[in-house]
């Protein structure tokens, strides 16, 4: 079934031509934007510190539809058999560094936006709201974007973000929430000493062990019917010491946690300073929070999206939490989020790419959610 009468296909090429390597923009939004106003678009274009960010909407009735993505991607890396930035056609398949995360999927959004157009009257509202902060430190992007939103009354009463998040096959996963992220940066002080004279000395590495040792053995919970179970992981231990017979006097260590919604980021933050506490007398603590545990406030609109892709692939999408963080943690606040985009075997590799086939096949869809949720 065919309801997109816009390929997606040229755009998404244009927008991979455009070397926009967090947290450079390179012309993709210009590119963007151009799509757009030929639509008939008002595109506000917004730039947050050096960041580049874009909202763009038509229509000024309810029901508000909003699609949400970046247009930053992840350096290149590695050997490619296409250039990264060429948007080469080959065999039926589109290679490019942001092919299916998520260029592929903006250029989907708007072909879908064209189709809905051409009905008449079209109905309610369409609008897009692209970032190009989400690959990196996601500040001056989709949170300070919502900011201005709210102020000018541009809330939407429902948000698709275009991440790719089916595993193998387009229609298997819809994501109505994630966990939230905690990383922590722990110090340790010791005294320096030699290490045969270890009572002269305080050595930080004993007690950093202790403290790393107390965490990573305690279960943070079992998991709940949305999520999985909470878990910390050790990602560094660093010392910098080059002599072995000498005890240092700092060890460092860094830790992520990714919890569901039984903790919050500052209970996790309590916990940790807590247990710290208890084997590190002098030590500084780092905690920074990314995101917050949050599943989608609409269960209607979760079910409604998951019945059109059904519809549209044969295959009942599961509804899930699991991955890593994205801006729907930021959307959340403001309206009922879900993520639904490309297959995402390849985002981030080498030769990353998607089968035209398929990004034609997300604008059907895309369209038929526009006629689901604007009639």
């Amino acid at each position: 079934m065919t309801l997109s009468s816009i390929d997606p296909l040229p755009l998404a090429q244009a927008l991979l031509r455009c070397p926009s390597v967090t947290p450079l923009d390179a012309g993709a939004q210009t590119v963007l934007a151009e799509a757009l106003d030929a639509l008939g678009f008002t595109v506000t274009r917004l730039r947050f510190g050096m960041i580049d960010n874009l909202f763009a909407r038509i229509g000024g009735g309810g029901p508000h539809l909003c699609f949400a993505g970046h247009t930053d991607v992840v350096p290149a890396g590695g050997a490619w058999r296409h250039d990264p930035f060429g948007g080469t056609v080959e065999d039926g398949v589109l290679y490019g560094r942001g092919a299916c995360d998520m260029k592929g999927a903006i250029a989907a959004f708007v072909a879908a936006a064209a189709a809905h157009l051409k009905r008449e009257p079209p109905a309610g509202s369409i609008s897009l709201l692209i970032t190009g902060d989400e690959e990196g430190d996601a500040v001056d992007g989709t949170a300070p974007v919502l900011e201005w939103m709210e102020e000018h009354g541009q809330i939407p009463d429902f948000c698709l973000v275009g991440e790719p998040t089916n595993p193998t096959k387009l229609g298997e996963m819809i994501k109505i929430g994630r966990r939230g992220s905690l990383t922590a940066r722990l110090a340790v002080y010791g005294k320096q000493g030699h290490a045969a004279y270890p009572q002269r000395a305080d050595n930080p590495v004993h007690r950093l062990i202790g403290a790393l040792s107390a965490l990573t053995s305690e279960t943070l919970d079992s998991g709940t019917a949305a999520f999985e179970p909470s878990s910390l992981q050790v990602t560094s231990i660093d010392v910098g010491n080059s002599a072995s017979n000498v005890i240092p006097a700092v060890a460092t260590a860094v830790m992520n946690i990714r919890f569901n919604d039984l903790h919050t980021g500052a209970s996790l933050s309590d916990w940790l300073k807590a247990v710290v506490a208890r084997f590190c007398p002098r030590a500084d603590l780092d905690i920074r929070i990314s995101g917050e545990a949050f599943r989608t406030s609409s269960a209607d609109f979760s079910s409604r999206l998951a019945g059109v892709i059904e519809r549209m692939t044969g295959t009942p999408p599961r509804l899930d939490t699991a991955g890593g963080t994205s801006d729907a943690r930021f959307i959340s606040r403001y309206a009922p989020v879900a993520e639904f985009g490309l297959v995402g075997k390849t985002m981030h590799q080498v030769d990353e790419c998607v089968p035209v086939a398929e990004l034609r096949q997300l604008a059907d869809i895309y369209t038929a959610i526009l006629r689901e949720f604007l009639p």
